[in-house]
């Protein structure tokens, strides 16, 4: 469930993830991808938008460019009545403001975040989920056949935008300016390679993560499903479509969630996730930092060392 009833009272900060843009080098490609993924991709101009099956909420703008995929910004809703009050703060906070990266949207504020990924702060719904994300398991009763024939199986279709991990050249830097900026809070940290951060009024374990890199870029967005079956046939579905390289199925330790991510063309992820810890807007949640060892995943198979690429240039960064 989504709505606006998941708030904490007197405090600052962003609710949701609103929606991520890239650039990539074959607009056909990202359709084909991102529709075979599951997701509804949609026309606009000479972009395209990933909607969920049947969803009016925007989550991501796609464009053409050449050369390599490029993270472009990341879009962040608040609450109307806060939008002065957000102005005000930020400004206190030093930041730097921008104007809109080529012809984008200027609604909201835009202003340079940290590695100088360009941040986008905007009035608008919350979209992330004011309840722990519905997870079920259906197991055949004595008797009857669980089998599902695979020229019958369902479509896996997300439900919504979970969380969307960043490469940054500084995880414990970044944490203090997301928290100081953009009001959100540590949920977990793995020693200096990874840490994940929630938002203050309510969301999935992480709505943002982050991860150690020479540069800024994107490491993945992660897409929310309703059980480990749909996790693990979207999975097998995009392997047999000719993505077969990725990380999954497993489950994750810090956020707990079922897993198995995709590798896009471009060599960042798309994830299926399903079941991850949810932090209430009234709950004061205890970070902890995890040797890294001990926190990546409980189960599933090894990831390939490629897991771990940054596939955006350089000079993206500057």
């Amino acid at each position: 469930m989504t709505g606006t009833c998941g708030r904490r009272p007197n405090i600052l900060g962003v609710h949701s993830i609103d929606h991520f843009a890239i650039h990539v080098p074959d607009i056909e490609e990202a359709r084909k991808f991102y529709s075979l993924f599951g997701l509804d991709v949609r026309d606009r101009g000479q972009n395209i938008e990933l909607f969920a099956k049947d969803g009016t909420h925007r989550w991501a703008v796609i464009s053409q460019a050449p050369g390599p995929k490029r993270l472009e910004y990341l879009s962040f809703g608040i609450f109307a009545d806060e939008a002065d009050a957000f102005r005000s703060h930020l400004e206190t906070q030093g930041v730097r403001f921008i104007d809109p990266p080529g012809d984008t949207d200027a609604d909201g504020l835009w202003f340079e975040g940290f590695d100088g990924l360009p941040i986008n702060v905007r009035v608008a719904d919350k979209v992330s989920p004011d309840e722990k994300s519905r997870f079920g398991f259906v197991s055949s009763p004595p008797g009857q056949s669980g089998a599902i024939p695979n020229s019958k199986a369902p479509r896996v279709y997300p439900r919504r935008l979970s969380h969307f991990a960043i490469f940054t050249t500084d995880v414990g830097a970044a944490i203090e300016y997301y928290e100081r900026t953009l009001g959100l809070r540590l949920s977990d940290r793995g020693g200096p390679a990874v840490a994940f951060l929630h938002g203050v009024h309510g969301s999935d374990h992480h709505l943002l993560a982050l991860v150690l890199s020479d540069r800024r870029g994107m490491h993945h967005a992660s897409w929310d499903v309703g059980s480990v079956t749909e996790v693990g046939l979207g999975g097998a579905t995009m392997a047999r479509a000719g993505y077969a390289r990725g990380w999954g199925l497993g489950q994750h330790v810090l956020g707990a969630n079922y897993f198995y991510y995709v590798r896009d063309p471009w060599g960042s992820y798309c994830e299926y996730s399903a079941d991850i810890d949810y932090i209430p807007a009234d709950c004061d949640w205890t970070a902890s930092d995890h040797p890294p060892e001990d926190s990546m995943f409980l189960w599933g198979p090894d990831p390939a060392p490629e897991f771990i690429e940054n596939c955006e240039p350089k000079e993206s960064a500057a």
